[in-house]
C-alpha cells in the first residue's frame, strides 16, 4: 500500500517514525488485527515495544527516558496510530499516567515511575469516575489522611491499561467539601491490597488497549507518594491533560492517514464503468477533502507541540488540536468505507476498523463538545 510521504522530519523523528513503522509491520498490525476479534490484550507485543522504549518517550534522561519534545511525540504517536488506534492508547496512557510527576512530582515520584517504565512495565491514569467524567471536579473516590499514610476508597471506571498497570496515577479527594479544590494527586502501586481491578469494557473499538474499573476499598498508600499538595489534584490533572492535547489529535490523523492512503490505492486499481473509481469525479472530490482536512488537522497540531516545546500552553490552541485532529480522523475514515462502497463495511477489509477506531478519540481526554466548551471560554475571557 502506498505512504503519503511527510516531510521536515528531524533526524531523530524520522528515525522514531522509521522504528515504529518497522515494528508496526511485524508486530503491532498483526496483533491489533487478532485482538480486535478476540479483545485479547497483547502483553506480548507491548512488552516488546517497551524494551524498544516506546514507553519512555516522555521520561528524562537522567531517569532512562528520551525526553522527546512534544513535536516528537506527535510524530511518534501519529505512526502508533497509523498502525492500531488501541496500541497507541496503551502506550500514550503510559505517557500521560508521568504527566502529574512532571508537573509537581519530586525525585521519589520520578524514580518510582522510572523504575517501572524502565523496566519495561506500564503506568495508568485513574480519574474517570461513573459520576465523575466531564465534570471531574465531582470525584468521589475518597482519600483520607490517617497517620504517615492515606486510606483512599472509591471506584474509577474506563482507566485504560487498568489491568496490567504496575503503577497508578490517582485523582482522589481529601476534602469533600472543596469540591474540585479538595482534590489530591497520588502514585499507588498496583497489587497494593484493596486495589482490585473491575470489569473490563467490551469496547466498540481499540479494542487492542485494555479499559477497566479499578476499585479502592481501604487501600493504604503512604503520604510520600501524593504528588503535589493537598487540594492541588483537579489543577495538576487538567494541566496534563491540557498539555496532552497538543499532540492528542496526532492518534487520530495516523488512523485517519492510513485510511486515506488505503482508500487512494484501492480507487486507482477499482475498475467501474471501464475506468479507475479514482477518475470519477465524485470519488476525487471525497479524496481530495479527505486529504485537505488531514493536512489541516497535522497543521494545527505540529502548531500546538511547537507552542508547548516553547514554553506556551495555549489552551484554546491545545483543545483546538485536539477536537479538530479527532473530528477530522472520524470524517476521514467514514469517507474511506464510502469510498469501497460496501467492502468498505465488510470485516474482510480494514477500514471499518478503522472506523469504529477512530470514534473513541472524540470522546476520551476530554469529549470535543467540553473541548468546544474550553475554546469559546477561553476566547470569551480574552476578550474580557
Amino acid at each position: 500500500m502506498l505512504e503519503l510521504k511527510r516531510y521536515l522530519l528531524n533526524e531523530d523523528q524520522q528515525g522514531i517514525k522509521d522504528l515504529i513503522n518497522d515494528f508496526a509491520v511485524k508486530e503491532i498490525m498483526p496483533a491489533a488485527e487478532k485482538a480486535d476479534i478476540t479483545g485479547e490484550f497483547p502483553l506480548e507485543t507491548v512488552k516488546k515495544a517497551a524494551n524498544l522504549g516506546f514507553t519512555l518517550l516522555t521520561l528524562p534522561e537522567e531517569y532512562g527516558g528520551l525526553a522527546c519534545n512534544y513535536s516528537t511525540i506527535a510524530v511518534a504517536k501519529e505512526e502508533l496510530g497509523h498502525a492500531d488506534v488501541g496500541f497507541a492508547a496503551t502506550l500514550s496512557g503510559a505517557m500521560l499516567g508521568t504527566m502529574p510527576v512532571k508537573l509537581a512530582g519530586g525525585e521519589y515520584h520520578w524514580k518510582k515511575v522510572a523504575d517501572v517504565l524502565t523496566g519495561g512495565g506500564l503506568t495508568a491514569f485513574a480519574l474517570t469516575e461513573p459520576s465523575a467524567g466531564s465534570d471531574a471536579g465531582a470525584c468521589r473516590t475518597t482519600a483520607v489522611r490517617s497517620g504517615d499514610d492515606y486510606i483512599l476508597n472509591g471506584r474509577k471506571c474506563f482507566c485504560t491499561n487498568a489491568a496490567y498497570a504496575d503503577i497508578f496515577t490517582v485523582i482522589a479527594s481529601t476534602d469533600r467539601s472543596q469540591g474540585a479544590k479538595g482534590l489530591t494527586a497520588f502514585l499507588v502501586d498496583a497489587g497494593t491490597p484493596g486495589l482490585t481491578i473491575g470489569k473490563e469494557e467490551n469496547k466498540m473499538g481499540a479494542r487492542s488497549s485494555n479499559t477497566c474499573d479499578v476499585v479502592f476499598e481501604d487501600v493504604k498508600v503512604p503520604a510520600k507518594n501524593r504528588i503535589g499538595e493537598e487540594g492541588k489534584g483537579f489543577i495538576i490533572a487538567m494541566k496534563a491533560l491540557g498539555i496532552g492535547r497538543a499532540s492528542a489529535g496526532a492518534t487520530a490523523i495516523g488512523n485517519a492517514r492510513f485510511a486515506l492512503e488505503y482508500a487512494l490505492d484501492y480507487a486507482t486499481k477499482r475498475v467501474t464503468f471501464g475506468k479507475p473509481i479514482a477518475e470519477q469525479q465524485g470519488i476525487q472530490h471525497l479524496l481530495a477533502d479527505m486529504y485537505m482536512r488531514l493536512e489541516a488537522a497535522r497543521s494545527l497540531t505540529a502548531y500546538a507541540c511547537q507552542l508547548v516545546d516553547n514554553g506556551i500552553v495555549d489552551a484554546a490552541v491545545n483543545s483546538s488540536a485536539k477536537a479538530f485532529g479527532s473530528d477530522t480522523g472520524m470524517s476521514v475514515t467514514t469517507d474511506a468505507v464510502q469510498i469501497l462502497g460496501g467492502y468498505g463495511y465488510s470485516k474482510e477489509y480494514p477500514l471499518e476498523k478503522r472506523m469504529r477506531d477512530a470514534k473513541i478519540m472524540q470522546i476520551w481526554e476530554g469529549t470535543n463538545q467540553i473541548q468546544r466548551n474550553l475554546i469559546a471560554g477561553n476566547l470569551i475571557a480574552r476578550a474580557k
